[in-house]
């Protein structure tokens, strides 16, 4: 519901804002016919099914279920309460909020708060104080400026094993929150001490934005220790669902077209000094399904940039296959010459060529044959046919022909090969993946449902959404009744009550906000009724019903609810009938058949 906040300013912000380019800020959404689509950011797919209608300025998954308005959105995106997201829409539309309700909104939990806080702090010691300054001469000979050191947040946990526990004492919390948190460690009797110790300390933010974990990079020339130290895994951090640099990269990725992938942070930062924005990292560990995901809300334009070394080129040749598991993706790989990262390939050649590399990047599929050829002696036929083989094979994995066309040409000029007979080899290697992609999908078909993540039910069940058979009448009917005047008095003339109990409830809710509200509108109305009945509205919304109606069609509608109903009763009887048979009640069998034939006579 919508708390204190005025109404008036509720609506004012609600039209202030396109929901479309609220929600092109974390899904890459296209547009197809009138409404745009996405790939959903509540639940993992591979076909986009998540829809936003701009007319309407409502959102809708059709796999998950979710739906709403731009406020929804937001409360389910960034884990807000409705007063939160009003507030947050409002500084998007640059509207200030009412006196008095601004500040009563708590922006973040205790736990972001405390990273928050803890950001702060180290910041503060770093360019700030004096025991700050070994540290900020370690980042500065690394070529960190003040500009990027405040731009990434970056800051120093001192040699001091409780600097920040007795700042954070002082600020009120208690030592389980200090524990929950993972910026301590616990000694065997209880005590708490700093986990991050004379240590360049950068934050990792969540997609919104804030921070919810540190890595520290160790200063001291001492190898006993690790040159790198993560946050452990809390209520709030975890890595294998969290990118570097995310929150401000997505806003990037819209001026510069694509996000480019990197293995750790200061090869985001040294590309961010290079003007490139749209950097984000997976910190060092193996990229994930989940990461793969995030990326590919935001844009389908992928560049992947590791380290030069033989270890980073065989995790960009991993992260290739699993983009490729994914579809949509116009993958790229930037590939650095002198098995340099590209910190030290910025630092030795400059920003200029390092962006030259950039606009080089090689397809995913050149990468991947260029990394085969690289396991072959193409001298020797015998190896030669082998990679020949490997590389038709590879091409014939590709679902775009003129791709295909244009790596068998390539492959044709290198081999010295005829593309007809590459040909032959492409078709044959074609119709061999068709009959095992055959072969599986029959086997997914006949493979019975031995656990309920098999059953579409189950799974919309798991997603939180009503399983239910829709009724077009109803919801036909509810639409007049909100969108049309003249059709609601005549369905109240007709003494019409909606059968079902909540279309009955959102009727009522309309009839008390149209006479409250002098323009009432489907948009404002959704904020204002129960969660619990909010899907009705969305998913009637997002039907493309016609506004024309007549009386005819009315009642059509209302015979069809009828027949419905009767048809709901005479299924009950008979399921009764077939109890009495079973039970030998002659007398019971005769009473239930009359009542059949009753309602029968009824429906005709």
């Amino acid at each position: 519901m919508a708390g204190r906040i005025p109404e008036q300013f509720i609506d004012e912000v609600r039209n202030s804002i396109d929901i479309v380019d609220v929600i092109s800020q974390y899904v890459s959404l296209e547009k197809k016919g009138k409404d745009y689509l996405g790939l959903c950011p509540f639940h993992q797919e591979k076909t986009p099914s998540f829809t936003v209608n701009e007319g309407k300025q409502f959102f809708k998954c059709f796999g998950c279920g979710k739906g709403g308005n731009v406020f929804k959105f937001l409360m389910y995106q960034d884990h807000l309460t409705f007063p939160e997201s009003v507030r947050k829409v409002a500084e998007l539309a640059h509207l200030h909020m009412p006196d008095g309700y601004g500040e009563a909104v708590k922006p973040i939990s205790p736990l972001k708060k405390m990273y928050r806080q803890a950001t702060e702090f180290y910041q503060h010691i770093l360019l700030t104080t004096k025991v700050g300054e070994r540290a900020l001469e370690y980042a500065q000979k690394r070529e960190l400026t003040n500009d990027l050191l405040e731009h990434f947040k970056v800051g120093y946990a001192p040699d001091n094993d409780t600097i920040l526990l007795t700042y954070l004492r002082q600020e009120g919390y208690t030592d389980d929150e200090l524990r929950e948190s993972g910026l301590f460690v616990e000694s065997q009797d209880g005590q708490l001490f700093d986990r991050f110790r004379d240590r360049l300390m950068f934050p990792l933010g969540d997609e919104s934005g804030y921070t919810v974990g540190f890595s520290g990079r160790r200063i001291s020339n001492d190898k006993t220790i690790a040159k790198y130290m993560n946050s452990p895994e809390t209520k709030i951090f975890n890595k294998s669902k969290l990118l570097f640099h995310f929150a401000e990269a997505k806003k990037a990725a819209r001026s510069e077209k694509h996000l480019i992938l990197y293995e750790g942070y200061m090869d985001v930062i040294a590309a961010y000094k290079a003007g490139i924005q749209s950097g984000v990292a997976s910190m060092g560990t193996s990229l994930t399904t989940e990461q793969v995901y995030m990326l590919r809300r935001i844009t389908p334009n992928i560049l992947v940039n590791y380290d030069g070394d033989p270890p980073g080129i065989h995790a960009a040749e991993r992260a290739t296959k699993l983009f490729g598991q994914v579809q949509g993706f116009n993958l790229g790989i930037i590939v650095l010459p002198e098995n340099l990262d590209p910190d030290e390939y910025v630092k030795k050649y400059g920003a200029e060529k390092y962006r030259a590399e950039v606009a080089g990047a090689l397809s995913s599929m050149d990468f991947l044959l260029e990394r085969l050829a690289n396991q072959y002696n193409l001298h020797n036929d015998r190896e030669k046919l082998a990679y020949i083989t490997a590389s038709v094979q590879m091409i014939a994995g590709l679902n775009d022909p003129v791709a295909s066309d244009l790596y068998l040409d390539k492959l044709a000029r290198q081999t010295g090969v005829t593309r007809e007979s590459l040909k032959v080899t492409f078709v044959r290697e074609r119709r061999k993946l068709q009959r095992a992609r055959n072969h599986q999908q029959s086997y997914q078909q006949t493979a019975p449902f031995d656990n309920p993540g098999n059953i579409p039910e189950a799974k919309e069940a798991e997603a939180g959404t009503e399983v239910e058979t829709k009724n077009p009448a109803l919801d036909r009917l509810l639409y007049l009744f909100i969108h049309s005047d003249e059709a609601r008095d005549y369905l109240l003339s007709q003494q019409f009550l909606f059968p079902d109990e909540r279309y009955a409830k959102l009727a009522e809710f309309w009839l008390k906000y149209h006479q409250t509200h002098e323009n009432a509108e489907v948009k404002g109305f959704i904020d204002f009724i129960p969660e619990e009945l909010q899907g009705i509205i969305i998913s009637m919304e997002m039907i493309s019903m016609p506004p024309d109606y007549s009386k005819r069609e009315l009642d059509d509608q209302l015979r069809a609810l009828k027949k419905s109903k009767i048809n709901e009763q005479l299924n009950d009887l008979l399921n009764q009938l077939k109890e009495a048979q079973r039970k030998q009640d002659n007398s019971l069998e005769l009473e239930i058949a009359q009542k059949v034939i009753a309602l029968r006579r009824k429906k005709f």
